[in-house]
């Protein structure tokens, strides 16, 4: 074995998990000619798992053991530093393992993330989704849960195989098992701030505003019948929209309280802006409804950014039109890409979710 050639060592510490632990390993590990090449620890319903890899330091005219002594005495010395009775970690109630490691394990190159979320996720659902990843020729590194409530969902460190293959395997799957699954490259960038802009109608809140507020005005069967023909492709999104619109004439502009007022949040969507805004996402809402709806939902749920189509009153009655840019598809894109602009955001770093093909 040459100098440079010492196979790294993993270092398994597993117990009760107490303020200190990981503290008295590092201190045991210190004084030794090592480097710390990984660390990753893993906290259960107060038990520890803490994975530390070490590569044992060889110097120009050092000595080599030959064979497996030369291991062994590494693993030793090792092991003995971190159950050493006088030491720190003799306080603690842990078990420490020692192995060695092939080089190709330490590598984090061709590493992807795999989000896997649903509702009621059950033991037969992730069976499936840890199947089909092995079918890619991947293999499942890690498993943390990001979340349990409104929905399940778990984030797979996955190595191996190829991307492509992957994702497509695990797409064909999850439509099948009726959950969500993503696959995006691991690194760095994820960490960096990103934008995330969603529609609003049946997709942040539930309904159609206009609909709602057809239904105050008495022209519900109208509104839809231009909806309808809107959707076999007989009329563009601008042409359908001001068509509806003008069917609001003389609508009382309390309407729009009232529909605000009434507006009932997709299961979940405060959580997930709540969340968002925790991690440091830049948030923003457009819509192909209405400013005096959206500007309202975007102050009340701490949403950085809105657009929307602007409906026109006077004399505290809506007259049909509207003021200013349409929002439509175009404007969507437009607006992500101004948002992102003035957040400092990459657009490979921004996430757009909508419900339809006005999104």
């Amino acid at each position: 074995m040459k100098p440079s050639e010492h196979a790294p060592l993993l270092a398994t510490i597993i117990g009760q998990d107490e303020p200190g632990v990981a503290a008295a390993v590092f201190d045991a590990l210190a004084p030794l000619d090592i480097s710390v090449i990984d660390v990753e620890q893993v906290h259960i319903h107060g038990r520890l798992m803490l994975g530390v890899v070490i590569q044992v330091n060889s110097h120009p005219g050092q000595p080599e053991s030959s064979g497996n002594h030369s291991k062994h005495l590494d693993v030793t010395v090792i092991v003995d530093a971190l159950t050493d009775p006088a030491g720190k970690l003799s306080q603690f109630d842990i078990q420490v393992q020692v192995e060695p490691l092939g080089d190709d394990r330490v590598t984090l190159a061709g590493q992807h993330l795999v989000t896997v979320l649903g509702i009621d996720l059950g033991a037969g659902q992730l069976a499936e989704v840890f199947r089909l990843i092995a079918a890619s020729g991947a293999n499942v590194d890690r498993i943390v849960r990001l979340s349990r409530y409104p929905v399940t969902s778990y984030e797979l460190t996955v190595s191996g195989g190829e991307p492509m293959g992957l994702r497509a395997k695990l797409a064909s799957g999850a439509a099948a098992l009726r959950v969500d699954v993503a696959v995006q490259p691991a690194g760095l960038h994820r960490r960096a701030k990103r934008l995330i802009v969603l529609d609003v109608d049946s997709t942040l809140v539930r309904g159609e505003v206009i609909d709602l507020l057809a239904d105050l005005g008495g022209k519900s069967e109208e509104v839809s019948a231009i909806t309808a023909a809107a959707m076999a492709g007989e009329l563009d999104f601008e042409s359908a929209l001001r068509l509806r619109v003008a069917h609001l004439a003389g609508l009382d502009a309390s309407a729009l309280d009232q529909v605000r007022d009434g507006l009932v949040l997709t299961p979940g969507a405060r959580t997930l802006i709540r969340t968002l805004r925790r991690l440091g996402y830049v948030t923003a809402i457009v819509s192909g409804g209405f400013s005096q709806i959206t500007d309202s939902l975007a102050l009340q749920l701490g949403i950085d950014h809105s657009a929307a189509n602007t409906l026109e009153v006077l004399g505290g009655r809506l007259t049909g039109n509207l003021v200013g840019p349409i929002v439509d598809r175009a404007g969507k894109a437009e607006a992500l890409a101004r948002f992102a602009a003035e957040a400092g955001v990459p657009m490979e770093q921004t996430v757009a979710v909508g419900d339809g093909a006005n999104d």
